[in-house]
């Protein structure tokens, strides 16, 4: 769990680099949605289905985050919330390969470190 822990830590100090070099505010509701949707996306969709279970195609897993993306971005052009620019696009590959990263060291360590029955 070393390792896990030291993947969780390092994120959240490169997070917070990130955050303050694109003047972002990671506390208001619009970013706590971007960053949880994206990181979410990264730790179940990739780092699990894709990198470690190997169930879930790299083809068919990229389309579909970016879908969860694109349909995101549409949500937010349609409560009129300006949230497409580099920075924001910069933050959100972090976030998901954060999570990707994060998803498949935990379930590694989890999984294979348990005792076969």
């Amino acid at each position: 769990m070393k390792l896990v822990s030291i993947v969780i830590i390092a994120g959240l100090i490169l997070l917070y680099f990130i955050d303050m070099a694109f003047k972002l505010n990671p506390f208001n509701a619009e970013m706590l949605i971007h960053s949880g949707l994206r990181f979410l996306a990264g730790f179940l969709v990739l780092g699990i289905g894709v990198f470690y279970a190997h169930k879930i195609s790299l083809k068919f897993a990229v389309c579909f985050v970016l879908a969860l993306a694109l349909a995101d971005d549409i949500w937010d052009y349609t409560r009129n919330v300006d949230s497409f620019n580099f920075e924001v696009m910069l933050h959100s590959m972090y976030m998901l390969a954060w999570g990707a990263l994060t998803g498949y060291v935990l379930m590694k360590r989890w999984l294979d470190g348990r005792k076969l029955e």
